[in-house]
């Protein structure tokens, strides 16, 4: 049983941080485990790394929105658990449809993996990276079920009060993959040399194994053990599926306006040139980073306004907001700062700033950071947000805001400056500040307005 939400700042503050916290240690665990597949495939050659970008790209962007739609189990799961009415039936009919749901999308994610080959060759890819990419992607694809349930399942646990299992279990999925792509891209422990493939096959045994541990964890933590959530799974619910899918499916198109904001910066740089898109890639890795902390104090936000949001409490949903946008934003100006004060350190990471062949990027990289700063903040704003208005179940205007903001002042004004004017990619740069300008002003406006657009409870 969950206690009634307090009133005190320092006591939501408490509660938020003990949610946060953890959310945002799984969450760069998760970068993490991306991460170790480009340590290994790297050392395979640039085709093979090329070939992986590409297919980790589309994979991830079908299970990343994924992860959206199931997200949907938040909102609905805190405003049961808030309303304190047969809460243990009602949690696990959410659980059961939500995954329904979720694995009837990551079928459809395998079929469009499928499409990858075309989808590649549209786009102009080197038919080379291509030959490669496509059997990559056609073994990658079968990560697709397991990712997207044990996203589910790490939701869950989440918001009834469980975040550190998460952390736990994304942190061993980072030593299961390093160990599955020593074992299969090179052949150790008998195995065969598989090298790409290998990767592939790494990374859909990680995903099994994140999702098998969710599952016994589940089954023996007696406070989760008591919803039965593996029980009757055959059973429909059609009002509770419709429910995941009126509240899931809009946060899928918000993820999916985003990052198609981000992914057309990409393209639009790899026009302007190398040097261009080598110094973007390079600064976007900071701000992925640092878009961690508002990202995971976000998926608190959506907990804690959905426990006030089912207990009828406005009070306490307007405590939950204010804390978790100060938590959100104040991070996000630290992180500006720190990029401002110190970009040279910060470039160092990953190549030698003072190396002579390096000038060129170096001197874009500081250009792009200094924009990147500036955006932090409405990054750290656009994320918390649209988590607040999630926690009162409010995601189909939100996702027009995200569609709207991204797609029409952001990507216009990125491909404006970026490609037909002298400024080059310092245009694309500020081009995604103006769209993230826009979605973070219209999502606080309607958080502002939450009593009078009637998205409080009666």
């Amino acid at each position: 049983m969950f206690e009634k939400p307090p009133h005190r700042w320092i006591d939501e503050m408490r509660a938020m941080l003990r949610l946060a916290a953890p959310l945002v240690g799984a969450n760069l665990l998760q970068m993490a485990v991306f991460a170790v597949d480009v340590v290994f495939v790297a050392r395979l050659g640039p085709e093979a790394l090329a070939a992986s970008s590409l297919s980790v790209s589309l994979f991830g962007l079908l299970v990343w929105s994924l992860t959206g739609l199931v997200g949907a189990a938040s909102p609905l799961i805190a405003a049961e658990l808030g309303q304190r009415r047969h809460a243990v039936r009602e949690v696990r009919r959410t659980v059961r449809m939500a995954a329904w749901a979720g694995l009837l999308a990551a079928v459809v994610a395998m079929g469009v993996c499928l499409l990858g080959g075309p989808l590649m060759r549209i786009t102009g890819q080197d038919p080379g990276v291509i030959a490669r990419a496509v059997p990559f992607l056609q073994v990658l694809m079968w990560a697709s079920i397991p990712a997207v349930l044990a996203a589910l399942l790490r939701t869950v646990v989440a918001t009834l009060g469980r975040p550190g299992i998460g952390t736990a279990i994304t942190g061993m999925a980072v030593a299961i993959n390093a160990l599955g792509n020593w074992i299969f891209v090179f052949g150790n422990l008998g195995a065969p040399e598989l090298g790409l493939l290998g990767s592939a096959i790494s990374s859909v045994v990680t995903s099994t194994a994140m999702l098998a541990a969710f599952v016994l964890v589940i089954q023996f933590d007696r406070r989760l053990r008591r919803y039965r959530f593996f029980g009757r799974w055959w059973k429909p619910e059609w009002k509770r599926f419709a429910d995941v899918l009126r509240i899931g499916l809009p946060i899928c198109g918000t993820i999916i306006a985003e990052a198609g904001m981000f992914n057309g910066a990409a393209f639009a740089m790899g026009r302007i040139g190398e040097v261009e898109l080598a110094a973007h890639t390079l600064a976007l890795q900071f701000a992925a980073i640092a878009f961690q902390v508002p990202f995971g104090v976000g998926q608190a936000a959506t907990i804690r306004v959905g426990l006030a949001y089912g207990a009828r409490d406005n009070a306490a949903i307007a405590l939950a907001g204010r804390v978790a946008t100060q938590l959100g934003i104040g991070f996000m100006a630290l992180s500006a700062g720190i990029m401002l004060l110190f970009p040279l350190q910060l470039l160092r990471f990953y190549i030698d700033p003072a190396a002579p062949e390096n000038a060129r990027v170096v001197v874009l990289a500081l250009q792009y950071m200094m924009v990147a700063a500036a955006f932090q903040l409405f990054d750290g704003a656009q994320a918390v947000g649209a988590s607040q208005l999630r926690g009162l179940q409010d995601t189909r205007v939100p996702m027009l805001i995200a569609i709207f903001g991204y797609w029409v002042p952001g990507v216009g004004t990125a491909l404006w400056l970026g490609l037909f004017t002298d400024i080059g990619g310092l245009g694309v740069w500020i081009g995604l500040l103006v769209g993230l300008i826009f979605v973070a002003a219209l999502l606080h406006w309607r958080w502002s307005m939450r009593a009078k657009l009637g998205l409080l409870p009666a």
